[in-house]
């Protein structure tokens, strides 16, 4: 795949209880900057978001945040951090992260981060895109999700070519070079082109 330039970071709202997961946060924000990286993510300024947004920014990044009205006040809190995208719902966000983006990463999260990991995943199988999706597995936070990953695979239900579409290090650095090295290996369901691009969700993909 080469090199990319918008990353968009699916994390937390919260931060987590172990210092661990910010410093993984920050590792990441830092390893972008020095990549000359933009980022695209959920928008919150608390959290694990908040952490990676604000070094990017600090370090000369575009950061974009794209967030639902409805949680502006929740995620928010006091200035945003970057440029912010309003939308009006959780399908709207994450249509334009997929479209603006040129790569995606996890940090650890919770139900909401996983959910928009898994939807990015299912659309490389799919044939909607084919960037790099990469899993930062910080204190073996993922490790039972790609337990899960592979068990689908014993068991029949993942092909093991497109295991392949999930990426994932221990480190931000070790991340980013795995996934510019990434090639898609698996039999996509559907070409991209066939389909329908005035979907916003697929357009640009």
């Amino acid at each position: 795949m080469g090199n990319f330039k918008k990353v968009c970071v699916f994390c937390g709202s919260n931060s987590g209880h172990k210092k661990i997961f910010g410093d993984a946060a920050l590792e990441l924000g830092i390893e972008l900057v020095k990549r000359k990286m933009d980022l695209i993510y959920g928008g919150g300024s608390v959290g694990l978001m908040g952490m990676v947004s604000q070094k990017v920014h600090d370090g000369g990044c575009n950061v974009l945040g794209i967030i639902p009205t409805a949680l502006v006040p929740i995620e928010i809190s006091g200035q945003a951090v970057g440029d912010v995208l309003t939308v009006s719902d959780m399908h709207e966000r994450k249509a334009e992260m997929a479209s603006r983006a040129d790569a995606f990463i996890a940090l650890p999260g919770g139900y909401g981060t996983m959910e928009e990991l898994l939807e990015i995943i299912s659309w490389s199988q799919l044939g909607i895109h084919r960037k790099p999706v990469g899993l930062l597995n910080i204190d073996g936070y993922y490790d039972c999700l790609l337990g899960l990953f592979d068990r689908g695979v014993e068991e029949g239900f993942i092909r093991n070519s497109a295991r392949n579409i999930v990426i994932s290090a221990k480190t931000a650095q070790e991340l980013i070079e795995k996934m510019e090295a990434y090639v898609p290996l698996h039999n996509q369901a559907a070409p991209s082109e066939s389909w329908n691009v005035k979907d916003p969700a697929v357009a640009n993909l």
